[in-house]
């Protein structure tokens, strides 16, 4: 798969997108995303990302786990 990702200027809620010349697809998907350079933490977020950097590493769960256990206790309150 090739990706191309731009950063383009949105003019009169349109964009124009130039592709190299040899891309040579017919046609493509196009995702609008928000350019989005100022996020920044709060004081609580980094409070919270400071306190579970401190944790026992022992009881460390990915993402991945913590989404599959909450998808667990939905399915058993219902």
């Amino acid at each position: 798969m090739e990706a191309i990702r731009q950063i383009v200027k949105v003019k009169n809620n349109k964009v124009n997108i130039t592709l190299p010349d040899n891309f040579n697809f017919q046609e493509v998907e196009v995702i609008i995303l928000p350019k989005n350079d100022d996020f920044v933490l709060t004081n609580e977020m980094k409070t919270i990302l400071d306190a579970r950097s401190k944790e026992d590493k022992s009881t460390f769960i990915t993402a991945q786990e913590s989404i599959d256990r909450l998808k667990k206790r939905s399915y058993v309150q219902h």
